[in-house]
């Protein structure tokens, strides 16, 4: 089975039924080259203070930058790109709602070697989810063009419907190829890995993953967006990164308060405004007396 490419100009549904079938799909194309160009600009300084990877699953010159909300205006717009949005919701059709789960600029060096083969979402301490319900929905957008050569994203299609635990070597799979500005979306139950780069430059690409709002988010975006940041963020933006409930009552504020009133004080400007009102009826209480002296 090969990796099917869609125009920029597919649906969500299309995005979707593929999916549902092959587990893996690109778009091509979505997004302009300068557009991926003024996203590598923004990443930059933080891409270049990251460290190296300590463990072979990370890669000893692989680079990963997170905390892409708060560094980068392009990443945002990325993560709210409708068609992904759509697509998600597609795969996730049965949830009542989903969250970012994961921002991360996945740089992978010259001479590094293959990645193991595995799922994402074996991040939720291998928790053996049924065949077939997905929890999550993955995108890598190409920074960088992808090549065989240089690392692009190997998977393999229809593994998404494969049993658990299964260890797959870096033969069974294929490079997802794409040029710059184009986006690869993969199952949570895919199996993939990063491949190996024999070029001379890095291959680089932007990780935004979704997942159902009640399981917990892999990067902690309440701690990677400064609250300074997040207030001046749309609303829908900070639903997503998880300021709104999931399912009916999951992630509320002390007493039943909207996560995003919260961040936003609502509550404590009602408070005062009550406040307020109250002194105000005092003082109306005040009148009669002070007119009888």
């Amino acid at each position: 089975m090969t990796i099917q490419h869609l125009p920029a100009t597919a649906s969500p549904e299309e995005v979707t039924a593929v999916l549902q079938r092959d587990g893996v799909a690109v778009v091509d194309r979505l997004v302009p080259r300068a557009f991926m160009e003024r996203a590598k600009a923004e990443l930059a300084p933080f891409l270049e203070r990251t460290a190296l990877g300590t463990d072979p699953f990370a890669g000893f010159r692989t680079r990963r930058t997170g905390g892409l909300i708060a560094r980068s205006a392009a990443c945002r717009e990325l993560v709210m790109n409708p068609l992904v949005l759509g697509a998600v919701k597609g795969l996730l059709s049965d949830a009542t709602s989903f969250q970012l789960h994961l921002t991360q600029v996945i740089a992978i060096g010259p001479d590094e070697p293959a990645q193991a083969v595995h799922r994402d979402q074996w991040g939720f301490d291998f928790y053996p989810f049924p065949k077939g319900y997905e929890v999550q929905c993955n995108t890598i957008w190409a920074m960088t063009d992808f090549t065989a050569e240089n690392g692009a994203t190997r998977v393999i299609p229809g593994s998404h419907l494969h049993a658990d635990r299964i260890e797959y070597k870096e033969s069974d799979t294929e490079p997802a190829e794409m040029e710059q500005g184009s986006v690869v979306f993969y199952s949570g139950a895919l199996y993939h890995g990063g491949g190996a780069n024999h070029s001379s430059a890095p291959r680089m690409g932007i990780n935004l993953t979704y997942a159902r709002s009640w399981l917990r988010q892999e990067e902690n975006q309440y701690l990677s967006v400064p609250h300074d940041i997040a207030r001046g963020l749309p609303d829908d933006l900070l639903r997503l990164i998880g300021y709104a409930r999931g399912a009916y009552a999951l992630g509320y504020v002390d007493d039943l308060r909207d996560p995003l009133d919260a961040l936003r004080g609502v509550s404590e400007a009602r408070s005062a405004f009550g406040e307020l009102q109250q002194a105000a009826a005092k003082a109306r209480e005040a009148i009669p007396d002070v007119l009888a002296r």
